[in-house]
């Protein structure tokens, strides 16, 4: 494939870097990235702990309510034994009518509300189901990534933005009609595998087409959207609390992503890197129109002349055929395997940082609502705060300090008296962590080249999956007498 001698960061130059085309379209991807956090974050809600008691038919009113202050004393263990009663030995619901220290598994349960798929498939008393929804939907993004990845590198980024748009809004309303847990798993699986690249295909494409020195503003206006989008989720699920109606809320109005097709162009860069310099012009005029810009002399010719290469130049099939893939360019490359390493492993710790932080942040106050709200809205300071350290001091010592300053504050945790320093400890190591998230983001994709930009971007998220997956398993480190101290 030919080389193109146009510059992309000079042209923007030339139409600005910032004006009322790419702040429209900007406008645009962030409603989808809005949506983006109501995919990934809604099953937290959806497949939230609900609490459940036996149901004991002796003492059952007609129709049951949940409370059992007249006979729960002496029908029901207290404690972990929701999950049994006390064995009858008699047919009425008086005290003598129940064992007092024997007791049998349930059969059948009383829930305090119905708002979870816990109630609705009936899941008391198996945890790991529930839990289970969580670890599926984190499965799904180890395809989604990758796949996100092959459809912008190939097809482009507005096809791969759009379709992760649309596609969960379809998924996400069949799963609110589902009828069994095994259904509702499945399709949960699936809205991952075909919505979770909208983040990191909306972000390439944003960033791609604005100039160099505004990425860090518009990259770290993207991570604050999300948090907002987070924020709203739990607000909304408090106002909505029912399963099936908050799923149908939420995922509806994606749809309407479809029409993106007429309102969102491609990434000049994508275009000019597949050698399709025509509609790379054509883009780049209507750049220039919308922002009231003029171009060049020079510019224009080199958009309108026909770029035809002497038939001697042109490869042949063979050498077409002997080109490397991009994986095997990769491994032959010393510096992007560098790169890759590190990223990569920048990834898994700030996934397993970020969201175990998020886990564990519910201990903080009495509402699990008011939790997340907090738990998501500190993000913004930190992704504020990148904005004017990252282009002043550069990316990695940006990171690198921000990575400091988050181990510094939960190594403290421990060996720190009063729950109100404990909070503020926890909430600058999220602050933090969330520092380094948006940089990563922006830091990673200036690491690679265009042509690799999001595959290369996708394997440094996908391996970072392991820190999100394996960061729900914190909780059980207090199990550990030595460690007790940090529960």
């Amino acid at each position: 494939m030919k080389k193109n001698k146009l510059n992309v960061d000079d042209v923007l130059k030339e139409v600005g870097d910032l004006g009322t085309f790419q702040i429209r379209n900007f406008v645009y991807i962030l409603f989808a990235i809005i949506f983006c956090a109501f995919y990934n974050t809604l099953y937290l809600f959806t497949a939230s702990a609900t609490i459940a008691r036996c149901r004991v038919p002796e003492c059952e009113s007609d129709p049951p309510i949940f409370d059992t202050k007249h006979w729960g004393a002496w029908a029901l263990p207290d404690g972990k034994e929701r999950c049994e009663r006390f064995l009858p030995i008699g047919n009425t619901c008086a005290a003598g009518s129940f064992h007092p220290t024997e007791t049998k598994r349930c059969s059948s349960w009383i829930y305090e509300n119905h708002d979870s798929i816990v109630s609705t498939f009936d899941l008391a008393c198996q945890e790991w189901k529930r839990t289970l929804v969580g670890t599926v939907h984190s499965a799904g993004l180890f395809i989604a990534l990758p796949l996100t990845a092959f459809v912008s590198d190939n097809f482009g980024r507005r096809i791969a933005f759009i379709a992760t748009a649309v596609a969960p809004a379809v998924v996400g309303l069949g799963r609110s009609f589902t009828q069994d847990y095994v259904s509702y798993v499945a399709l949960e699986f699936l809205d991952a595998v075909v919505g979770a690249g909208v983040y990191s295909s909306g972000f390439i494409l944003a960033l791609e087409m604005m100039g160099l020195h505004r990425r860090v503003l518009g990259g770290n206006i993207i991570s604050c959207t999300f948090a907002i989008g987070q924020a709203l989720v739990a607000l909304i699920a408090w106002a909505i609390p029912e399963w099936r109606t908050l799923t149908r809320v939420l995922y509806a109005p994606s749809l309407l992503f479809i029409f993106y097709i007429f309102l969102i162009e491609e990434s000049v860069r994508w275009l000019l890197s597949k050698g399709k310099k025509k509609e790379a012009a054509r883009i780049i005029f209507k750049v220039a129109a919308t922002n009231k810009r003029k171009l060049s002399p020079e510019t224009i010719k080199e958009l309108t002349e026909e770029s035809v290469r002497p038939e001697e130049e042109k490869p042949s099939l063979g050498e077409i055929n002997d080109q490397p893939s991009l994986a095997l360019q990769v491994l032959k490359s010393r510096v992007i395997m560098i790169r890759l390493c590190v990223c990569s492993f920048w990834w898994i710790t700030v996934t397993f940082i970020y969201y175990g932080l998020s886990i564990n942040s519910v201990s903080l106050a009495g509402n699990s609502y008011v939790n997340y709200i907090l738990t998501a809205l500190v993000e913004i300071p930190g992704y504020c705060i990148s904005v004017l350290t990252l282009d002043r001091f550069g990316r990695k010592s940006s990171i690198m300090t921000a990575f400091f300053i988050c181990g510094i504050s939960l190594v403290c945790l421990p060996f720190i008296p009063g729950h109100f320093f404990v909070i503020t400890l926890t909430m600058l190591g999220k602050l933090s962590i969330s520092m380094v998230f948006a940089s990563i983001y922006i830091y990673t994709i200036e690491l690679f080249p265009t042509t690799a930009r999001h595959s290369m971007m996708s394997v440094c998220s996908m391996l970072g999956r392991i820190g999100s997956t394996t960061s729900p398993m914190t909780p059980l480190l207090v199990l550990m007498p030595r460690l007790k101290r940090y529960s």
